[in-house]
């Protein structure tokens, strides 16, 4: 007999692996702070795919929101700037990679 496999895509993506190693040793961020960080240890990769990743990751149980805030200030697009702050949930799975933790050192240490 033949075993059937689950219907639809699986639910793997480098880039949301990314983002757990990432979260391992940062602990906790927001969006673009994670972009930032994202392009400098890892490849290339647009911000809305970061975003998509995390968002994700959250139905997933991969990450979690841990706040939101809410910053004012005067922007372009309105009157302030919704924070959305994650950090790994329940089902992430880090591989404890030590090269994304060097990488994040030498990031750190030439943009203070």
């Amino acid at each position: 007999m033949m075993k059937t496999r689950g219907r639809g895509r699986p639910a793997f993506s480098p880039i949301r692996n990314n983002l757990v190693e990432l979260l391992f040793f940062v602990g906790e961020g927001y969006g673009y702070e994670l972009y930032k960080k994202y392009i400098q240890v890892f490849h290339k990769t647009t911000m809305r795919s970061v975003y998509y990743h995390l968002n994700k990751g959250v139905e997933l149980g991969v990450f979690k929101i841990e706040k939101i805030e809410n910053i004012p200030g005067s922007y372009s697009w309105g009157e302030g700037v919704r924070r959305v702050v994650f950090t790994l949930g329940e089902n992430a799975e880090p591989k404890k990679d030590t090269r994304v933790l060097k990488r994040l050192k030498i990031v750190e240490k030439n943009n203070p």
